[in-house]
């Protein structure tokens, strides 16, 4: 299968840079996968949608302001993970400036470069904690062209986030306001949704693509509410993984469970866990709209998607978003 097959044209305009002021204002196109068809709804409708018997799971991670800029401004560190609060696996820019042993300053606090990893990466091991309120900024994705501002400390967070440790928002997530959640029956799962939710597919076969590994944990609660459900309903991709993957590990029923994950979900794939999802618009080419094809079929969400950008929907993070059911 080739990466090439999951490739549209994006008019550059509908990518949403901005979110809307009012969270639940998005539209929502419904896809129907038993018919092939597909409606115009807001997202406001979504619990009209509800059947009984329903369980809509969905990520609670929280953002954390994971870019940094050295006191010059001329180098950037990406934290990817802390390994401890002063020992940090990051990506940088410019390389040749994060050499070993070489030093950055952010702030009071003074990092050295300690390791270079195979993949590119640093361990860089500070001589105090870096202020994060004073100093770190979300990491928006590329494309909407733009630094963070204050106001996406506060948006680009659903209203549901707890668990800090994501570098991303879990977008599909980020509609919801809380009088629309306490219309669903709902459950969360965490995962810490990584840089890998950014990096594009190199491979012409999409087989040979390597995906980032992301922590995950399923709570008993969520787990035992997940055995009880009719229909299994993911907010989200990343909720879609984390079930997913401890359906496989655990052969086909959803426990509690914790770890890592580098599921990589692509038409062929059989569900286990999940009978209807809820997501932004993806990238082309990306893993994500791999994802949503292989849940509802390529052919029909590149139709949906085509349909999407004739009526002007608003795509990608702060984007309108898609019901597939």
């Amino acid at each position: 299968m080739l990466t090439s097959d999951f490739d549209y044209h994006l008019p550059p305009e509908l990518i949403a840079s901005e979110p809307l002021p009012d969270r639940a204002a998005s539209r929502m196109l419904v896809v129907h996968r038993e018919t092939g068809t597909v409606e115009h709804r807001q997202f406001a409708d979504l619990p009209t949608f509800v059947r009984p018997g329903d369980l809509w799971v969905m990520n609670n991670t929280r953002v954390v302001p994971a870019r940094y800029f050295s006191n010059d401004g001329g180098r950037e560190v990406l934290r990817l993970e802390p390994l401890t609060a002063t020992r940090w696996r990051c990506m940088v820019k410019p390389g040749k400036k994060f050499r070993m042993g070489n030093t950055v300053q952010i702030g009071e606090a003074t990092g050295t470069v300690q390791e270079i990893l195979e993949n590119g990466e640093r361990i860089i091991e500070w001589d105090r904690e870096v202020d994060e309120d004073a100093h770190g900024h979300l990491a928006l994705p590329h494309y909407m062209g733009r630094d963070d501002q204050p106001a996406d400390r506060e948006r680009y967070q659903t209203v549901f986030a707890q668990a800090a440790g994501a570098i991303a928002a879990p977008t599909a997530g980020l509609h919801f306001t809380p009088d629309i959640l306490e219309k669903l029956p709902h459950a969360f799962v965490t995962l810490h949704v990584g840089v890998g939710t950014f990096q594009p597919v190199k491979a012409d076969k999409i087989e040979e693509h390597v995906m980032h590994s992301e922590q995950y944990q399923v709570s008993a609660e969520t787990a035992s509410a997940v055995q009880k459900a009719q229909r299994v309903v993911a907010v989200g991709t990343t909720a879609m993984r984390t079930l997913e993957t401890v359906a496989r590990d655990h052969h086909g029923r959803v426990e509690a469970a914790s770890g890592s994950t580098d599921i990589f979900i692509y038409p062929g794939y059989k569900f286990n866990a999940v009978g209807a999802m809820l997501t932004n618009f993806h990238l082309p080419k990306s893993t994500l709209i791999m994802l949503v094809s292989a849940f509802a079929g390529k052919e029909l969400i590149l139709r949906a998607y085509e349909e999407a950008i004739r009526e002007r929907y608003r795509f990608f993070s702060y984007g309108d978003c898609m019901l597939i059911v």
